[in-house]
């Protein structure tokens, strides 16, 4: 394994958590740092859907590369914003998912 492994941000539509846990699973046991958004299993407010929001885009920050987990080609608002955040921070970012062939 190297000295810092690598850190990967996986965003994406939480209707598609499972996925986002298989993804993570796989990518954990090839060494990899995973960082993915937190399930909330509870009503929030607005006020603390937006603090989420930003605490994704905050570990996108500290990723070296985002994977964006989905099973066919459309994103939501928040998935298109997470993108954009990581191609103008210069993050790589690739798609994953059965459209992809690897999930």
């Amino acid at each position: 394994m190297p000295e810092r492994p690598e850190i990967v941000c996986l965003c994406g539509s939480m209707q598609f958590a499972e996925d986002m846990r298989l993804v993570s699973q796989s990518l954990t046991l090839a060494g990899i740092i995973v960082l993915m958004p937190t399930e909330i299993d509870i009503p929030i407010t607005d006020e603390q859907k937006a603090v989420l929001g930003e605490l994704h885009l905050r570990r996108i920050d500290l990723a070296d590369r985002v994977e964006v987990v989905n099973r066919g080609e459309h994103y939501g608002e928040s998935t298109l914003r997470e993108i954009a955040h990581a191609e103008a921070a210069g993050k790589p970012v690739t798609f994953v998912g059965p459209a992809w062939g690897r999930q």
